[in-house]
């Protein structure tokens, strides 16, 4: 274990094994796969987003604490780079000598839905960055310290404005770094910047080597509740090397792959569910306050009528549609065995959190054979068993005619579809 200096910043605690490593000669191909997931959670109705499940390596995974705020998460990639020429002290060019170029601005892909080909945009970042470098000669020696002298202290020494832990350019300290005599590793934040992260070498370094790359990223997803249930994939390439989107500059090539490909799998799990009560699918209309008026004194019905509640559980958006058998315009209808038929008018209305396309809370919404005005709802949240209301009535216009047909029962059949498939 690499132990802090007094004084210093803190030692990267358990970063033996990161500093102890090289990496491979030859490396696989660089496909890192980030996962994430929306699936509603009754216990927190209100946080609507995706929930980070990517397998992750290296600043992040050892230091989980540290990458809470901003989230963020790491990959550890195994691309070396090593210097193609010695670094001259006081070098006059940033790309000749130490430097990291990271892709910090936000940028932006398309993840497609394998089912249905609809895509959606996705935003990542290179939001950290870090390394450990290493030297075949022991740092003291490279700026003329006595042996024994802190390695800290004197890759400090090594570099204009000290060590990198200091942070430099658009690369912030994150205050974490380990050290010995021939290898320095550390992890930096990235703003929201593309630009170059460089420190000049003040003594001459015959050879240098990066072991690996700790690349950090946070990630901007759609809004799941405006997503169809299922998979959507996608890649952002990142090309390595000079000239790319990360680069050691000019003299630091890279051993092995040229190109970090994130290959995104997003995948929504939505939650559409109608419970209606025991007994809620036979409907029975009747007058206000029941027969007894009519039976009893005479007084003819208005209307007839019946509400009938249900649940809903919904995280996704959807649609409502009436099948019907009878038809009646673009209603359904109701007959007796005489044929004699009037219309059926249907209607919704909603919990709270679901809305139409427009925004507008949905009550007292008439649902049509053709799907008029009932296109699009969406929720706000997730709704969890939230209590809604259909809506059946027979127009007074039409009880007059029924009542003409003397002691006569009507019937029809109504479906009522929520389809998800928007």
């Amino acid at each position: 274990m690499i132990a802090p200096e007094q004084g210093k910043s803190r030692a990267w605690l358990g970063a033996l094994a990161l500093l102890g490593m090289l990496a491979p000669a030859t490396a696989p191909a660089h496909d890192l796969n980030i996962t994430a997931i929306f699936k509603p959670d009754p216990a927190n109705p209100l946080k609507n987003e995706f929930r980070n499940t990517t397998q992750q390596s290296g600043y992040c995974d050892q230091l989980p604490a540290y990458c809470v705020n901003p989230p963020l998460v790491s990959f550890r990639v195994p691309i070396g780079f090593v210097t193609s020429e010695p670094i001259p002290a006081h070098h006059p060019w940033e790309f000749q000598g130490v430097m990291l170029q990271v892709p910090g601005q936000w940028r932006r892909l398309q993840v497609t839905h394998t089912a249905t080909g609809k895509t959606e945009e996705v935003e990542v970042r290179v939001a950290g960055i870090g390394t450990v470098h290493e030297s075949d000669i022991p740092v003291q020696t490279l700026v003329g310290d006595p042996v024994g002298t802190s390695s800290y202290t004197s890759w400090g020494k090594l570099w204009e404005g000290g060590n990198w832990v200091n942070g430099v350019g658009p690369c912030k300290s994150t205050g974490y770094h380990g050290a010995s005599s021939w290898i320095y590793g550390f992890f930096l934040r990235v703003e929201e910047v593309d630009g170059v992260c460089a420190k000049k070498a003040l003594f001459d370094i015959p050879l240098l080597r990066y072991a690996f790359l700790d690349v950090g990223y946070q990630l901007r997803t759609p809004r799941p509740l405006d997503m169809a249930t299922g998979v959507y994939v996608g890649t952002m390439h990142y090309n390595v090397g000079p000239g790319g989107d990360i680069s050691a500059g000019n003299n630091l090539l890279p051993r092995g792959d040229n190109q970090i490909n994130l290959n995104f799998t997003l995948t929504v799990e939505h939650e559409l569910k109608i419970d209606v009560p025991p007994g809620g699918h036979r409907v029975v209309l009747e007058p206000q306050g029941g027969w007894q008026a009519w039976l009893q004194h005479g007084r003819k019905p208005v209307r007839l009528f019946r509400d009938q509640t249900f649940n809903m559980h919904a995280s996704s958006r959807f649609k409502m549609l009436l099948e019907c058998e009878f038809q009646s315009g673009n209603t359904c209808a109701i007959e007796n065995s005489a044929t004699h038929r009037v219309p059926l008018d249907i209607r919704v209305t909603l919990p709270s959190g679901l809305v139409d396309g427009a925004g507008a809370v949905v009550a007292q919404r008439p649902l049509r054979l053709d799907g008029a005005g009932t296109e699009l709802f969406q929720p706000t949240f997730y709704v969890e068993r939230q209590a809604g209301t259909l809506h059946f009535e027979v127009p007074s216009s039409a009880v007059e005619s029924m009542l003409t047909q003397g002691a006569s029962a009507y019937r029809g059949q109504a479906t009522v579809i929520w389809d998800s498939e928007v």
